[in-house]
């Protein structure tokens, strides 16, 4: 059964508990959380909150930055990540997202060893705790400050090089839904996809993220999602808009929008 959640980026403006709130009331399944928000409002009392609604935690944002591009070194980001896992199981959350960081500076082949690094240093933890680790890929024109997997084929080279079932890939179709073949692909790699995240826009992406809300963009949406359908895939939908657009529009009529878009792609009546 396809499941909608709502990613806590969205309504940037609403406190985390407003975004609780809000999205149980909206009849929404499950939140996309913002690890800052969360700690703003208090961590043990984030967990109890959601455990209270019984939305689900689709998935947790974010972990990362395994090569010094946001100015910690490999070690302060590997111990955060680890706390980012602690944080994923007490939430119970589908996957925890993962960026590399950019390159800043490495070549691409020694960037690529941090992050494999990293990344097996996580997976002990992660497999004791049940966590799954959703690496997103980026589109070239906004990954600088975030990653350098860019692609579709970058994220499943190095998931066949870790070669770990607990180690996926966040699909997020604002980044990779340009990508002309991504429906007919999304079949064999069904069950390397830990959630989805629908963003929709325009234009491609430069520089910073605008998307739009969902079906008045140029990203062909239904159709992603109807291959994701057919192939089987039983996540989160996590809508994640964000952008000089969303921050003009009203957000409780933007997640009815989202629902209602959500519903007639999958046919829920």
């Amino acid at each position: 059964m396809s499941r909608l959640s709502i990613n806590e980026l969205t309504t940037y403006r609403w406190s985390f508990e407003e975004d609780v709130t809000r999205y149980k009331a909206a009849g929404i399944d499950g939140i996309g959380v913002w690890r800052q928000k969360l700690a703003d409002f208090g961590e043990e009392k984030g967990v109890e909150l959601l455990a209270d609604s019984e939305l689900a935690v689709s998935n947790l944002l974010w972990a990362g930055g395994f090569t010094g591009s946001d100015g910690r070194s490999y070690r302060d980001s590997v111990e955060d990540a680890l706390e980012a896992i602690r944080l994923a199981a007490a939430l119970s959350a589908d996957a925890l997202i993962v960026y590399s960081g950019a390159r800043s500076g490495h070549t691409h082949n020694h960037a690529r060893r941090l992050l494999v690094g990293a990344i097996k240093e996580m997976q002990p933890l992660a497999d004791e705790l049940n966590v799954t680790l959703a690496i997103e890929p980026m589109h070239p024109g906004c990954a600088t400050d975030w990653t350098f997997i860019t692609d579709l084929d970058d994220a499943v080279a190095l998931l066949d090089e870790l070669e770990n079932p607990r180690v996926k890939m966040a699909l997020d179709t604002y980044h990779l839904g340009r990508q002309a073949d991504l429906p007919e692909r999304i079949g064999p790699l069904v069950d390397r996809i830990a959630v989805v995240h629908l963003g929709d826009s325009r234009e491609p992406p430069q520089k910073e993220q605008n998307r739009c809300r969902l079906g008045e963009g140029t990203i062909p949406l239904k159709e992603i999602v109807a291959a994701l359908m057919a192939a089987g895939y039983t996540g989160f939908y996590d809508v994640e808009l964000i952008g000089e657009d969303i921050e003009q529009c009203d957000y409780a009529e933007l997640i009815e929008h989202s629902k209602g878009m959500f519903e007639q792609w999958t046919d829920i009546v």
